[in-house]
């Protein structure tokens, strides 16, 4: 509870909130009849969060502040409004993006812009990237699953606001080309994506600032940038309780639910958050049917033997490598294929990932040879969650985490170091007879080590002055004396 009030003075300097506390019970209505329900209606709906939020920033009355304390403190603050939006979210209520923060998307106009559509250049530069960071993340003890082109998106948003040896090393891990020309790239790969019932990629970005006037301005032009090529919206908030809860809403309806949460807590010292959220749905071209499922066995990394639904079909499509084969069963309409590569039997997996060049890859994906496969694949689903700090500094980006090193100066105008304190990085994936789910979410935490908020008075005690300690139930003075020198 310590904490809970110290946070919630902090965050005060960013989100007016008069008469929070309550001072009787006798003020206001007694009568308690549902949890949540603010305005006495008998029901538990958006409604009572909107009332309880105008109440937070003082420009709404409460019909019954006892259903709104799900803290039990005699306080109404964000973190009662917080749970409340927790919970309905369970009930399959959609809060709305903006609830808490305030997009300001509509101010900046995306002007058309230029792409350039995929060559080899790009191609071997992303392969080379996907593989490199697969190889940094994979262990043969649990299974793992990253999206580089999740990765890469909020890395090359992030870019945008880079300069001097940061830009440097951050362009040199994101493909070994200008942020500029990146862009380009990027634009095409993300507007050419299918959106149909059967199959999509859908792709979203935004980013999110502290809203403290003073404290820092984000510059224009970085998110003109990121607006024109990666469609992405900017929100300014409290980053209180209730942008945690505003960024977690973001990412579950970009994701399509398969993602509900990228942010547990946020510090005082984080000023942004670049995002990206990826969602992919596609049901098979040809798609297993009842007879085609059986129970098999699935031998792990331990070599234990395990019971597994596995999916049988004659594929087109037969993948061979070094040390390894596989296939290939597309997706309707074979924009997107699910391709499996096995390594040969006493191969350890990771062994076989950290020998496999990008060369060696883009062969193998690009070249299937024309023959049926009978293939065997087993129904799976699962989570993964990482940290990419550590991968992407030894991929070759240091400065960018460094809080003295870093130069976001393209970013915003700070009087202290901007750096990235947290590159989080979440997935899911779904595969049965229909087809495929997967969900990726990227955030970079932009933060700084020494911000100091501008306040609105200046008092400088540099004369003789009194002071007190006062006791505050009472407001009674414990201590009062005066400082009429100070040598």
């Amino acid at each position: 509870m310590k904490f809970k009030r110290i946070f919630a003075a902090a965050m005060s300097l960013c989100m007016a909130a008069p008469m929070l506390a309550i001072q009787s019970p006798a003020d206001v209505s007694a009568d308690v009849t549902l949890m949540g329900d603010a305005n006495n209606d008998g029901k538990f709906t958006i409604a009572d969060a909107v009332m309880t939020k105008k109440w937070i920033i003082g420009s709404g009355e409460l019909d019954n502040w006892e259903n709104v304390d799900f803290c039990k403190d005699n306080v109404i603050d964000s973190f009662d409004l917080n749970i409340m939006c927790k919970e309905l979210v369970k009930q399959g209520v959609v809060i709305p993006p903006e609830f808490f923060a305030k997009n300001l998307s509509d101010g900046i106009k995306s002007a058309e812009v230029s792409g350039a559509e995929a060559d080899s250049e790009f191609i071997l530069g992303q392969t080379e990237f996907a593989l490199e960071l697969m190889k940094r993340e994979i262990h043969d003890n649990t299974n793992t699953l990253v999206s580089p082109y999740s990765v890469m998106q909020a890395l090359a948003m992030t870019a945008n606001g880079a300069d001097g040896e940061t830009k440097a090393e951050m362009e040199k891990v994101l493909g070994g080309m200008s942020i500029d020309r990146l862009n380009e790239y990027l634009y095409t790969q993300r507007v050419s994506q299918p959106d149909g019932e059967s199959c999509k990629l859908s792709t979203a970005n935004s980013i999110w600032s502290r809203d403290a006037e003073g404290l820092f301005t984000v510059n224009p032009d970085f998110l003109q940038k990121n607006a024109d090529y990666y469609g992405a919206d900017f929100f300014t908030a409290p980053f209180d309780a209730t942008t945690v809860t505003d960024i977690n809403n973001w990412v579950s309806e970009k994701t399509d639910k398969m993602i509900t949460e990228l942010v547990k807590d946020i510090s005082p010292y984080t000023l942004m958050y670049l995002i990206n959220a990826v969602a992919f749905d596609a049901k098979w071209l040809e798609p297993y049917m009842e007879n085609d499922v059986a129970d098999s066995y699935f031998t792990d990394y331990k070599g234990d033997v395990q019971t597994a639904r596995m999916m049988y079909s004659t594929e087109p499509c037969y993948l061979e490598g070094e040390n390894a084969e596989g296939f290939m069963k597309y997706y309707s309409g074979k924009r997107y294929a699910f391709a499996a590569i096995l390594p040969d039997e006493g191969i350890a997996l990771s062994d076989y990932i950290n020998s496999l060049t990008s060369d060696e890859l883009n062969r193998i994906l690009s070249e299937p040879q024309i023959t049926d496969v009978s293939a065997g694949l087993p129904k799976f689903e699962y989570d993964f969650d990482t940290q990419l700090n550590e991968t992407l500094k030894d991929m070759g980006m240091p400065a960018a985490f460094d809080p003295e090193e870093a130069d976001f100066t393209k970013m915003a105008a700070i009087n202290a170091h901007l750096f990235i304190s947290s590159v989080i990085h979440k997935t899911h994936i779904e595969v049965t007879e229909a087809g495929t789910r997967a969900a990726a979410v990227t955030g970079v935490e932009m933060s700084t080590d020494s911000i100091k908020p501008v306040p609105d008075k200046e008092i400088i005690l540099n004369r003789p002055f009194i002071y007190a300690i006062v006791d505050t139930e009472t407001h009674l003075p414990v201590f009062l004396g005066t400082v009429g020198s100070v040598e």
